[in-house]
């Protein structure tokens, strides 16, 4: 069977990380946001809070329409009527008013006192250019197929298998493999959310206490090159499938760090590169349930150096239920890939059966990124 696992994107490399916030500071805005968000719903009857929470998909595909229009672009230079959006954009000017007017409802546009619209700060997200745009994730999560993908979710609560496996006989990664138009919408929107989780790992951890770091289902070298810039005595290894590592050296290169990574094309199902004191696999293990997660951990484990560490950078899920999206995003595991996201303690015991022991979790700042370290056991 092939497998196929996300390649990221060959965007430009940013000469130095994002500053970002203190973990501890986002943790404490992230509580106070959850306990809004509870009031919130507190103060109005059960019946009118459920109702909002079910017409959420309406706004995906609302956000997803405007994302595919290139709404947000055309306001980009200033307020506009949606008539002249609609000219743009070659929508039914009525019809593109009312998306319009829904999504200044939800604070991605405002409209002004003149009728016309213009872009609020969610909105501004929505543009292509945008630094940290986030345009490819709407595609992608509104997208006819994964609509339909998320469509057979009773399937996928009912047999806990993915649904790709009803909708097209294969598993989701098999199924990319023959539907490029599909893999090209996913792997821009991987790529737009490895761009934002490499700015908070880096400053996060120390790589610099490694001397070989491999980076495991790398891509096209995004974030072994940010690694490499923290840490500039160490050496890399960029490990992928070889279609995809075909594309790292414009990365590596723009980087600056080429001459010390070297690159290798392999599937991380079969082995991994030997002998490093580091091995970094990020949003690699949610893709896969625990038997072939196990596969991949224990292929690590006989590579792994005696005194090295294991890197696992994954969002880890609270022990008890929250307002935490990482719940929302273990259900868009079980219905696409089959895969699931964990918490500390179910990646402790998955971690123990591959012969390593957790040591820490550190947190970065985003709840969407932990960096999950282990040792050999």
């Amino acid at each position: 069977m092939k497998i196929r696992y996300r390649p990221v994107g060959c965007r430009s490399v940013p000469e130095k990380p994002a500053k970002v916030p203190p973990a501890r500071v986002v943790r404490i805005i992230e509580s106070a946001r959850t306990a809004l968000q509870k009031a919130n719903r507190a103060m109005v009857p059960g019946y009118v809070a459920l109702l909002e929470t079910a017409q959420g998909a309406w706004v995906s595909q609302a956000l997803y329409v405007a994302a595919k229009l290139g709404i947000a672009d055309e306001l980009a230079d200033g307020p506009k009527t949606a008539d002249q959006v609609a000219a743009k954009v070659g929508g039914h000017p009525d019809s593109v008013f009312r998306l319009m007017r829904m999504l200044a409802g939800r604070d991605v546009f405002r409209q002004l006192q003149d009728g016309r619209f213009e872009l609020a700060a969610m909105g501004q997200a929505l543009r292509a250019d945008a630094p940290g745009s986030l345009r490819p994730m709407v595609l992608f999560i509104g997208s006819p197929e994964h609509w339909a993908e998320w469509g057979e979710l009773l399937y996928s609560v009912q047999t806990g298998r993915p649904s790709p496996e009803k909708l097209y006989g294969k598993s989701y990664f098999e199924h990319l493999d023959e539907a490029p138009e599909q893999a090209a919408i996913f792997n821009d929107a991987m790529s737009t959310m490895a761009a934002m989780a490499n700015e908070t790992v880096i400053p996060a951890y120390d790589f610099s206490k490694f001397k070989l770091i491999v980076d495991v289902g790398g891509g096209h070298g995004r974030l072994i090159s940010a690694i490499l810039r923290s840490a500039p005595t160490a050496r890399g290894v960029l490990f992928d499938l070889p279609s995809v590592v075909a594309g790292a050296d414009p990365v590596l290169a723009e980087a600056g760090v080429a001459h010390r990574c070297a690159v290798e094309g392999g599937s991380f199902m079969d082995s991994v590169p030997d002998g490093a004191d580091a091995y970094v696999l990020k949003s690699i293990i949610h893709d896969w349930d625990d038997d072939i997660s196990e596969k991949i951990l224990r292929n690590v484990r006989t590579a792994i150096a005696p005194n090295g560490r294991l890197l696992l950078l994954e969002l880890v899920l609270p022990e008890r239920a929250t307002a935490n999206w990482g719940a929302v995003l273990d259900m868009e595991m079980l219905v696409s890939p089959g895969g699931r996201e964990r918490t500390r303690a179910e990646f402790a015991n998955l971690l123990a059966r591959c012969g390593f022991r957790l040591t820490r979790v550190v947190d970065t700042a985003t709840p969407m990124m932990s960096i999950v370290e282990a040792a050999p056991a």
